[in-house]
């Protein structure tokens, strides 16, 4: 029997079904368990939650004389609150605003992707419904604002790469999918699969995924056979869309058929596959990988669309449009002789997006830091190149354009 109770009534033995209130507001991944500590107890009453639901069928109860619900009536209130957490969040923000959440979303996932890619590694079942609302969360910071998290995302380190990698490539699908005008349900799908694409590389010995030079041979066959890998954990669990399994299975496959596990071409790849294999390189080579540096933003947007036959190109015009020409982060020069870093893209135009100018090239000197809109300086300056930070000698870059402190 489901019951919603007071913070204060709970106790060791409970078994709680779930939290009320955003996954974000308390600190487990999981939300269905039995509460067996005083450390999980003290962990939740601080938490800031008030009321949360337990199930007395498979753990101790209440005190007699508290109101109890059927699970039917329990479903309908749990749809009630999620309908009205969701009202909200179709709603833009500015850049600025959606950071600071953005931030806190990326190391809550980082969390828990490490969690459920560990219950994988060590042949435990997933827990889908809880990949599911993580998934939800990610998708309503991007509605609100598509530039903070997938920006965010991109600047991971060497050692989290395989976590923060997930949650990126989830973020972009949903992105991409929001672009290519995809129903609500099918944008939540195509994140899940984002995020579970890689789920295979729990196969593949850590030595080998965070090796720092280069795989011998059969080291690279070993990291190839992710794609099936995963399909092998998905089909076991028995809760995933056919998509899902499409996009983990096929995420690797190149138009032109030279791809693998299994050689597809053109239209054999399907539309939400195709979609995964760029937003899977995309964020791979802008990261930082234990055996490379990534690539800036803007110059990865300009080697991707020169390798012929990778992508199918309606699909990849499609995300240019969703991260921009001159991502946001992405260092640049300015026909008045000035750098800066993208901060937001317009509306309309990929050539003119909002540029923190703070460095004179001509001078080689730093200057006010000024925040550009190019889309009202036509014809009086536009970006004329991109350019590296390293270069440059720049160092914590993404400070001017995120407001964090380095990581």
């Amino acid at each position: 029997m489901l019951k919603r109770i007071a913070m204060s009534d709970l106790r060791i033995g409970m078994y709680i079904q779930e939290f009320c209130g955003s996954w974000m507001d308390h600190p487990f991944w999981k939300a269905k368990f039995l509460l067996e500590t005083d450390k999980d107890l003290q962990r939740i009453q601080t938490c800031g939650i008030s009321e949360l639901w337990i199930d007395a069928s498979k753990g101790l109860d209440v005190e007699a004389g508290r109101a109890s619900v059927t699970p039917a009536e329990a479903e309908v209130e749990v749809q009630e609150r999620l309908m009205a957490a969701a009202l909200p969040t179709g709603a833009s923000c500015s850049l600025e605003d959606e950071l600071s959440r953005a931030a806190k979303l990326c190391n809550r996932s980082k969390q828990a992707v490490m969690e459920m890619f560990g219950d994988a590694r060590m042949g435990k079942a997933l827990d889908f419904e809880q990949a599911e609302n993580l998934v939800a969360e990610i998708s309503d910071s991007v509605m609100r604002h598509p530039n903070a998290l997938i920006s965010l995302a991109r600047l991971k380190r060497a050692d989290e790469y395989t976590y923060m990698h997930s949650v990126a490539v989830c973020a972009l699908m949903i992105a991409l999918a929001r672009q290519l005008g995809m129903p609500s349900a099918q944008v939540r799908e195509v994140g899940l699969a984002g995020m579970l694409h890689d789920i295979g590389k729990m196969g593949v010995p850590s030595e080998i995924l965070n090796k720092p030079g280069k795989l011998t041979d059969s080291e690279f066959v070993t990291v190839r056979e992710h794609p099936e890998a995963g399909g092998r954990i998905l089909l076991a669990g028995k809760q995933v869309s056919a998509v899902v399994l499409d996009v983990c299975l096929h995420h690797h496959e190149k138009v032109d058929g030279s791809g693998y596990p299994h050689r597809l071409a053109g239209e054999q790849i399907s539309l939400p596959a195709k979609m995964g294999a760029i937003c899977d390189v995309y964020d791979a080579v802008t990261s930082n990988r234990p055996y490379k540096v990534g690539w800036e933003p803007a110059e990865s947007i300009r080697k991707m669309a020169e390798w012929t036959g990778h992508f199918d190109q309606a699909v990849f015009k499609a995300f240019v449009k969703t991260v921009g020409i001159y991502p946001t982060g992405s260092l640049v020069r300015l026909q008045s002789g000035r750098i800066g870093v993208v901060l937001d893209q317009h509306a309309t135009s990929l050539l003119m997006p909002k540029v923190k100018v703070f460095f004179s090239a001509k001078s080689k000197t730093p200057i006010a830091q000024e925040i550009i809109d190019l889309a009202k300086l036509i014809d009086r300056d536009k970006i004329v190149s991109r350019e590296s930070a390293a270069d440059w000698g720049f160092r914590n870059l993404d400070e001017l354009w995120t407001g964090l402190p380095a990581r």
